[in-house]
């Protein structure tokens, strides 16, 4: 049974974290260089707020604005970076506080910057292998939570949100198909290292160290590679959205739009550049928000449906990457 998108919405915490704040914390900061970022604002997940609670907002947003009842869902799919326990998971949490009927499944994952568009791709899969209707997928980043005080790079980037999307059955497909790969050699350019299985916490986790760009962060605090994450992503996005319009039967010309994810302008810009796609076609939505890792894509389709854009026939690029190193791009139909 082919799936589709029918209904997006999203939460942003209420905390704002402006530039100006920025600057009064970092006032040796860079401006001229921060500023190809492209962010003026972004919001910060509120003291004793988890990112299941968050994802949880989101949900009632999606019930209300689009008069949706709980009951119709048939499955529930979480990207999480933030459990609130170690077990059991936070879907079946999430399960009962959203109050959705027991005839659900559920299931979560963490997959960052591609997890969305993977999560799309799970939607379709449980509604054509196991009979669902309507599938939840939820998105929630509170990664704020990981930064050292002192990591100023993180601090100007990133943002916390969650989204929420209904992804249906349809008489026509309205997703697909899926370009992916990964690079787990790589995994180390975002990554906390410290804190779980492999290296838990010790005396010296949260010594300070310095990388060669004057960012402060430690061993049990969030770090990335800025550099090397922009060199991942102009190699390997390009060929990945080649090789989705080929798989597709698209031109380059023939998308209406493509909403990538939004890590920062500087780099989409680039991207968009050298994909050779057109600057009416290429969607930027990152200045009020920052980069919310898993929910920049769905924030950015909301705003396009919330403009009109997103009619009947419309075709959408979408195309994930980062943590992992991973990447997905699909197409969506609208």
């Amino acid at each position: 049974m082919p799936a589709k998108i029918h209904a997006i919405s999203y939460y942003l915490p209420t905390a704002e974290y402006t530039n100006e704040d920025f600057y009064s914390e970092f006032p040796n900061a860079n401006r001229s260089s921060l500023e190809k970022i492209g962010v003026s604002s972004r919001r910060r997940v509120g003291k004793g707020e988890t990112a299941s609670d968050m994802a949880y907002a989101a949900a009632l947003r999606l019930f209300e604005e689009h008069n949706i009842d709980p009951q119709t869902i048939d499955f529930l799919i979480l990207v999480n970076l933030e459990p609130d326990y170690y077990t059991p998971p936070t879907s079946c949490v999430l399960h009962g506080r959203l109050k959705l009927k027991k005839q659900c499944g559920v299931f979560e994952y963490n997959h960052g910057c591609s997890a969305y568009v993977y999560g799309l791709g799970l939607a379709e899969g449980v509604i054509h292998s196991m009979g669902a209707t309507n599938v939840l997928l939820l998105t929630s980043s509170v990664l704020t939570n990981t930064f050292h005080e002192k990591d100023r790079n993180s601090k100007y980037i990133f943002g916390d949100a969650a989204s929420a999307t209904l992804v249906t059955s349809s008489s026509e497909s309205g997703l697909g198909p899926y370009v992916y790969g990964t690079n787990g050699s790589g995994y180390e350019k975002i990554i906390v290292e410290d804190g779980h299985a492999r290296n838990p916490i010790t005396e010296t986790s949260f010594e300070e160290d310095i990388d060669e760009y004057g960012n402060i962060s430690t061993q049990g605090n969030f770090k990335m590679d800025g550099v090397g994450v922009f060199l991942f992503s102009i190699h390997n996005v390009p060929s990945m959205i080649s090789e989705l319009l080929e798989k597709s039967g698209l031109s380059k010309d023939d998308p209406d739009y493509y909403v990538f994810h939004q890590p920062n302008r500087f780099l989409n810009e680039t991207l968009r550049k050298k994909i050779g796609v057109p600057q009416e076609k290429f969607v930027h939505d990152f200045e009020h928000t920052g980069n919310t890792v898993q929910a920049t894509i769905p924030i950015a389709l909301k705003h396009l449906m919330d403009q009109g854009k997103l009619k009947p026939g419309t075709t959408v690029v979408l195309a994930g990457f980062g943590v992992g190193l991973s990447w997905i791009s699909t197409v969506a139909r609208f």
